[in-house]
């Protein structure tokens, strides 16, 4: 799954998440300006002319099927605290427009549910982030070179663990052909162990997450998609997000997904068996309700300080899996932005054709975005990023790119 998620959320690999996208183009900084009064600053009430634009942009010239926003301010008044924008459709076979309230698969940004719950417990004493993966999973990754007991929990959250992906491996490069396949956890992490070791201190890598999901069930006794939801989904009162396990439908008023087959011709990818990304990448949710869950957890509602505080301790990502500029912590992404600071969130990309991205930016601006097709063009991917980049600095002035704190190891 790729954040682009991603990786988000998730990539290069055909039919893979792996963030957003393997195809992104540098944030410059520029220079410093004044900062203007709070209330232009975040001016929700405004037209936005310019992200109306980068909307249109993704349907028009990227032929994106439809795309959508969902931007919020927590310190604009009632009145004007959130926005949505859309273009595009969401259905092609009844001409529905697109819109900001529909279900879509929310790809990898499920990492950071699954990264949440594994922080509660270490604040619970029940798991140790710097302990080894064998003391909570004896035996599992002693393989092909591979030894848990060289591999920490943190590691795994962190993506520096030295696993592979599975979907790396041969049979799942095809991904039209397992799309009603089910899979089990344990199944993709001893295909992972059979690939060999990927190169570089930073691979994303969904295996990670699957380990983190099997150490969560050895500590609770219970499946781990039941105690994110137990811990997360509930408590926050996320309606609209839940896991679809082997239903390969999406229930309710949801946006179709599409894609291009290898011969160029266009499918309905919206019908899925997610179980191959599971506590890594197979929830299904809507803009609003990652809205609610990434601010909860950024506003400290989901972790005590400390734990959160670790959560954000990053390392520089490789950025041909995510882009330059970007860094990961344990299941967070911080990534430039060209008026200044960063924003934190996830992204995500389904081989069927949902991307989703929720982050939260300086000021406390969040911002969610829905895609029902997956761009396939660098241009395309770049003018993603320009979505992104003008939902948070809008009626902002551009300013330098300095680290957020807390970005650094």
């Amino acid at each position: 799954m790729s954040p682009s998620l991603i990786a988000s959320g998730v990539g290069r690999r055909a039919g893979v998440a792996v963030l957003l996208a393997a195809l992104v183009v540098p944030v410059a900084p520029v220079a410093a300006q004044p900062q203007p009064p709070a209330a232009r600053q975040y001016a929700a009430c405004g037209p936005h002319g310019a992200l109306r634009q980068a909307l249109h942009t993704l349907t028009g010239r990227d032929r994106i099927t439809g795309a959508a926003v969902l931007v919020t301010d927590a310190t604009a008044g009632a009145s004007c605290g959130s926005w949505t924008g859309a273009a595009g459709t969401a259905d092609l076979r009844t001409g529905r427009p697109m819109n900001a309230t529909d279900r879509l698969r929310a790809g990898s940004i499920t990492k950071t549910f699954t990264a949440t719950v594994v922080l509660q417990l270490a604040a619970e004493h029940r798991i140790a982030l710097d302990a080894p993966v064998d003391r909570y999973l004896p035996g599992l990754i002693r393989r092909n070179g591979y030894d848990g007991r060289r591999i920490t929990v943190r590691q795994l959250l962190r993506h520096t663990s030295g696993l592979p992906d599975y979907l790396d491996a041969p049979e799942w490069q095809d991904a039209e052909r397992n799309r009603y396949r089910h899979v089990e956890p344990g199944e993709l992490v001893a295909g992972a162990l059979a690939l060999p070791r990927p190169r570089g201190e930073w691979h994303y890598a969904t295996t990670n997450y699957l380990l983190a999901g099997l150490i969560i069930r050895e500590v609770t006794g219970r499946p781990p998609e039941a105690e994110i939801t137990r811990r997360v989904i509930r408590p926050l009162g996320l309606r609209d997000t839940y896991w679809p396990g082997d239903d390969t439908r999406i229930h309710g008023p949801h946006s179709r997904s599409y894609y291009t087959r290898e011969d160029g011709r266009p499918a309905d990818g919206t019908a899925w068996n997610m179980t191959f990304g599971g506590v890594g990448g197979a929830l299904v949710s809507t803009p609003t309700d990652l809205t609610r869950f990434i601010t909860a957890l950024l506003g400290g509602r989901l972790l005590p300080a400390g734990q959160l505080a670790e959560m954000r301790r990053t390392v520089a990502a490789d950025p041909d899996r995510l882009w330059p500029g970007a860094r990961y912590g344990l299941g967070l992404i911080a990534s430039p932005l060209r008026c200044g600071g960063s924003w934190w969130g996830h992204a995500g990309t389904v081989p069927g054709g949902h991307r989703a991205l929720t982050a939260v930016g300086p000021g406390g601006r969040s911002v969610a975005v829905a895609l029902n097709q997956v761009p396939a063009t660098l241009r395309a991917e770049q003018d993603f990023l320009d979505l992104v980049q003008t939902a948070f600095c809008e009626d902002r002035p551009s300013g330098g790119t300095e680290p957020a704190k807390g970005e650094h190891q």
